[in-house]
C-alpha cells in the first residue's frame, strides 16, 4: 500500500505526515511525500554532492530533510518534488503515477484547533480524486496506530464503496469498527420515523459487515441525532486515536469525489480526522517500486 502524502514545510504539511503516519502504522504502508511546486521552479537534483546549492535548491533540500524528520521509525517514505499547475493537480497526477490507494493532507490553516477549514487545494481534491482522500485537522500530531474506525452509514448511491474502504481498513487496521447513522432532527419531518428508520438501517449494515469481518472482530452500530448534524456528531463519543470514513456525494461522477452537504456539516464539529471515499472506488494494492 502507498499513501501520497501533501506535504508542505509547515503546521499543515505536518498534519498531514503524523495521519499519514497512523494510518499506515499497521499497513506496511509507504508514504510518497509530495511537495508541490510551480511548473516555473527548474528541476533540481536533491542529491548532488559537491556543488554550490541555489537558494531555491536550499529551500526543498530543507524542505526534504523536514518532512521526511517527521516519519517514525518503521516506516518507509520517499520525498518527491513534483512541478503542477496547482498543488490538487500535483497530488493527484502523483496518485495515479504510484498507484497510491490514499491522499493525505491537512486542514487549512486558518482552521480552528481540531477543526477544519477546506481550503482551496482540498476542496479541489475532493471534486477530483479518483482514490480516498483523508483530511488531518488543524494541530494534528498523533502517530500511533488507528484505535478506531467510524463509518458513516448513508442509504444513497455509492455508500457501498465507502463501506468496503471501511471493511477492508479495519481488518488491516486490526481495529473496531462503528457504524454511525446521523439523523438532523429539523430536516427529518416525523423525527420518531426517521430514528426508527435510523436504527433499522444502521443494524442491516451491521449484521451484514458482521459476515465480512473476521470472527471475533468488534463491529457495533450507534444512531446519532439532534436538531442538526452537528449536534448529531457532538453526542457521539470519540477516540484519540478515532477516523471516520464518509462516502463521497452521489452528484459526483464515477471514481471521483464530491463532498456533499451532510460531509460538509460533520467537518465543521467533527474532532477527528476524516476520509471521503470516491463513489465506486475500487481498492488495488500496491508495493513500492525499487
Amino acid at each position: 500500500m502507498r499513501y501520497v502524502v501533501g506535504y508542505t514545510p509547515d503546521d499543515r504539511g505536518a498534519d498531514a505526515v503524523a495521519l499519514a503516519s497512523a494510518l499506515g502504522r499497521a499497513q506496511h504502508t509507504h508514504l510518497d511525500l509530495v511537495h508541490v511546486v510551480g511548473r516555473h521552479i527548474p528541476h533540481v537534483p536533491l542529491d548532488r554532492e559537491g556543488e554550490p546549492l541555489s537558494a531555491v535548491e536550499q529551500e526543498l533540500l530543507a524542505a526534504e530533510r523536514q518532512g521526511l524528520a517527521l516519519v517514525p521509525e518503521g516506516l518507509e517514505a520517499r520525498f518527491h518534488v513534483r512541478r503542477a499547475e496547482s498543488h490538487a493537480a500535483g497530488l493527484i497526477d502523483a496518485a495515479v503515477e504510484y498507484r497510491a490507494g490514499l491522499i493525505v493532507v491537512g486542514a487549512a490553516s486558518s482552521g480552528l484547533f481540531k477543526r477544519y477549514t477546506v481550503g482551496s487545494a482540498a476542496n479541489a481534491l475532493l471534486h477530483a480524486a479518483p482514490v480516498p482522500v483523508a483530511l488531518a485537522p488543524r494541530g494534528y500530531r498523533r502517530t500511533d496506530p488507528i484505535t478506531r474506525l467510524t463509518l458513516a452509514v448513508g442509504e444513497r448511491t455509492g455508500a457501498e464503496a465507502a463501506i468496503d474502504v471501511a471493511l477492508q481498513a479495519a481488518e488491516r487496521q486490526g481495529a473496531p469498527l462503528r457504524l454511525v447513522s446521523l439523523v438532523e432532527l429539523d430536516a427529518a419531518g416525523d423525527s420518531g420515523e426517521a430514528v426508527n428508520a435510523a436504527h433499522i438501517h444502521a443494524h442491516t449494515v451491521l449484521t451484514a459487515a458482521g459476515r465480512r469481518l473476521p470472527a471475533g472482530h468488534k463491529v457495533s452500530a450507534e444512531v446519532a441525532h439532534g436538531r442538526t448534524i452537528e449536534e448529531a456528531i457532538d453526542d457521539l463519543e470519540w477516540d484519540d486515536g478515532e477516523v471516520m470514513i464518509v462516502g463521497s456525494s452521489r452528484l459526483a461522477e464515477k471514481n471521483k469525489l464530491f463532498i456533499g452537504t451532510t460531509a460538509h456539516k460533520v467537518l465543521r464539529a467533527l474532532p477527528v480526522p476524516m476520509v471521503v471515499v470516491p463513489r465506486d472506488y475500487e481498492q488495488v494494492d500496491t508495493v513500492p517500486e525499487d
